[in-house]
């Protein structure tokens, strides 16, 4: 069985990729560099060149597989609208290729998304609210549950914090970037907003698990930590970069985080009781405490 990955050399999809070869699938990976297509050739991946610009390049490749896994997206946060409307036009030609072909289309999505419908943390049976190609991601989750109606088996991979030991470049690597130039480790607030978060080798199974169980028009919650509170991720940060933590008043906020202002003010909780129980997925790996203090995020 031959899967189609964007986002195949980035810091989830590479995860995924070495998940879903030791379990004997074969992958064809995107690249749109030299260097990304080196990488994935080195795995024994076969490579197809493009970009999420080249919509009829990314539909051939979806046609060509057994099935897709779209884990890229244009991480462009000055310009993130644009971001959005290029997610949609890419999802919406990859799933027309596969309109009537009864496979599979997985794509990442995030738990900060869900509209929550009771108070607590957002679950699988939450929606997200994004509709259309001008909202957040293009309402590319919606789009693409919506070809359920057209014989495509679509998965919406739902990811909070992904955190791992060597390499991660994501949203916590951020975090510890801003307290080194500032010289303190903030937190917004009295701190008690909580990360939902999981460890890579973690995410990656819950990936495979969802492509090989998951129903059709499933949201997975590949979520192990329900919930860490920002003042322990700050006080982690500070005990192991060896810095004062400090609260940040929420008007302060955006002047001192930048553009994660929002996001770390917010608060993601979210439960996976349910995909846990429709994947067999048990999450093992350590918490994003534990990779804090292990020094996976010392600069």
């Amino acid at each position: 069985m031959n899967i189609f990955i964007t986002g195949a050399s980035g810091w989830i999809g590479s995860a995924v990729t070495d998940e879903l070869l030791a379990n004997g699938y074969a992958v064809t990976g995107l690249a749109r560099s030299d260097k990304s297509a080196a990488a994935l050739e080195a795995k024994g991946v076969d490579v197809h060149r493009g970009s999420l610009d080249d919509p009829a390049s990314l539909a051939a490749a979806a046609k060509a597989a057994d099935a897709v896994i779209h884990l890229a997206f244009i991480h462009d946060f000055d310009n993130f609208a644009a971001s959005g409307r290029a997610e949609h036009d890419a999802v919406k030609a990859m799933l027309d290729a596969l309109e009537g072909s009864g496979k599979t289309f997985m794509l990442a999505s995030g738990t900060t998304g869900a509209s929550r419908t009771a108070p607590g943390a957002a679950t699988e049976d939450d929606p997200s609210p994004f509709h259309g190609r001008d909202s957040v991601r293009g309402g590319a989750e919606n789009l693409a549950l919506s070809y359920a109606e057209k014989d495509v088996r679509p998965v919406a991979l739902r990811f909070p914090i992904v955190h791992g030991r060597v390499g991660d470049p994501g949203f916590v690597a951020y975090l510890a970037q801003v307290a080194k130039e500032r010289g303190v480790s903030g937190y917004i607030g009295d701190g008690s907003q909580v990360w939902a978060a999981v460890d890579r080798a973690d995410a990656a199974l819950g990936v495979r698990l969802a492509l090989e169980k998951a129903p059709a028009g499933f949201r997975a919650h590949i979520v192990a930590e329900q919930g860490t509170p920002t003042r322990e991720i700050a006080e982690a940060l500070g005990q192991r970069l060896g810095l004062p933590v400090e609260s940040v008043s929420p008007e302060d906020a955006e002047a001192h985080f930048g553009w994660m202002a929002r996001m770390f003010g917010a608060g993601t909780p979210a439960s996976s009781d349910i995909t846990r129980r429709t994947l067999g997925w048990t999450p093992t790996g350590p918490t994003l405490l534990d990779d804090i203090a292990a020094g996976a995020y010392d600069l």
